[in-house]
């Protein structure tokens, strides 16, 4: 059977703030993500009867709503990743000992907030390396969901960072090695170096389209809108598992409080409207061409050999 996971990255607003080097979010668009997006992709998951896979951020337990709201989710039945203690862009630069930290203590606070230990981690701004995934290991992680090899995903990203140089400002988001942009787009384990196949932890790599390797998340789904989102889908229809990445402001707009990221994010200026009809429209066209939708969990379970 083809599978379809769609994930959800629950990066908290203060997060884009500092992408673009910003001053600390303020006001009631702070917490949004958590306030106001989690209801709505609980909704959004409900409509389509489909479970979700929510990454998120251990250090963000630490303020209750989150962590009741968290556990909500949990309990209605949605997978809970591990998106590391305090989502430090620049984790694959940390010691050894500090990247063991952020994925143990992370998965002791996730699972302390919704009863659910953490089988998969995903790494802030997508970026791994050798260390980090061996970390993984050592910390019986169950799969990784962090390698994106898109050319197109990464000419954006390094351009956007020049960008904000040229500003005068510092992003705290980092590059990963291009050496990435080689590695296989469907689930493999891991060789050495990652960007290989080999017999080691399992990665589920983000989505990309065959060929052309164009990023298949959220930000570019919502950004094109219903039918190219469907003209889009077509470019990963046939693989055995679809791997959709989200993040919780893919269904936020800037009447959400998100008045400040409007001239440096452009998906903020998208109605949410539009934005969740260009994800039905995949969702509808997935469902059609025979996709059943599962926990990443699930499908790491089921695309590989026991």
């Amino acid at each position: 059977m083809l599978l379809c996971a769609v994930t959800v990255d629950l990066d908290e607003i203060p997060n884009y703030h500092a992408i673009h080097g910003l001053a600390p979010a303020t006001g009631s668009g702070k917490n949004a993500v958590y306030d106001v997006a989690l209801d709505r992709l609980d909704a959004f998951a409900r409509a389509h009867d489909l479970p979700l896979t929510l990454f998120a951020i251990g250090a963000d337990m630490a303020r209750s709503e989150n962590a009741a709201r968290l556990r909500k989710a949990a309990e209605s039945g949605h997978e809970i990743g591990n998106h590391s203690l305090d989502h430090l862009y620049d984790l694959t630069r940390r010691s050894r000992d500090e990247m063991v930290r952020q994925v143990q203590t992370a998965a002791i606070v996730l699972e302390g907030a919704t009863g659910q230990r953490p089988l998969g981690f995903r790494a802030p701004g997508y970026t791994v390396n050798q260390t980090l995934l061996d970390v993984l290991v050592e910390c019986s992680v169950g799969y990784d969901s962090s390698v994106f090899p898109s050319p197109g995903y990464y000419l954006l990203k390094a351009t956007a960072l020049a960008s904000i140089r040229a500003r005068g400002r510092r992003s705290h988001s980092v590059l990963d090695t291009p050496r990435v942009l080689t590695a296989p787009a469907r689930p493999y384990r891991i060789g050495h170096p990652y960007w290989r196949r080999g017999s080691g932890l399992l990665e589920l790599p983000i989505q990309v389209t065959r060929r052309t390797r164009l990023p298949f998340i959220g930000t570019t789904l919502t950004a094109a809108g219903p039918d190219a989102a469907r003209w889009l889908t077509r470019g990963v229809i046939g693989e055995p598992l679809v791997n959709i990445e989200l993040h919780g402001i893919d269904v936020l707009d800037a009447g959400d409080g998100l008045e400040a990221l409007r001239p440096h994010q452009h998906d903020v200026r998208i109605p949410v409207q539009r934005k969740l009809t260009a994800l039905s429209a995949v969702v509808e066209a997935l469902r059609k061409a025979g996709y059943g939708f599962v926990r990443l969990g699930e499908g790491a379970e089921r695309i590989t050999p026991s």
